[in-house]
């Protein structure tokens, strides 16, 4: 379902890229440690910025797009890893790695401009 909110858009698309990158890691490479890193921080990303956009308050907002930048950073380094220890090829690891870098400029954009104290919720 799409809704208005870029990067709640993005952040829900990425996650069922996940859980798509999990199911492939596990069932046809056999690789369940990285695999369930690679899930948990990269589904991470758009619970919390579900939860912020649902915010009490502009510093509960920020606090929860401030984690799933962090849960995003998290997620670029265990894709990292996945294709530097060749579990996942060139090709695969570039699409979605690139989609995890437009995400976090995404949210290092949005942290920024509520740290500075502009920006909506």
């Amino acid at each position: 379902m799409k809704t208005e909110n870029v990067i709640v858009d993005k952040s829900k698309q990425f996650a069922l890229r996940t859980i798509k990158l999990y199911k492939y890691l596990v069932n046809d490479r056999n690789e369940y440690v990285l695999s369930k890193q690679i899930l948990r921080c990269g589904t991470s990303i758009g619970a919390n910025v579900k939860e912020a956009i649902r915010g009490q308050s502009r510093a509960d907002f920020y606090a929860k797009m401030y984690i799933a930048m962090k849960e995003c950073s998290e997620t670029e380094y265990w894709l990292e890893l996945l294709h530097e220890s060749e579990y996942i090829e060139d090709t695969a690891f570039e699409s979605i790695y690139s989609d995890c870098k437009e995400i976090l400029k995404i949210l290092m954009a949005i942290t920024k401009s509520q740290k500075e104290g502009g920006g909506e919720i």
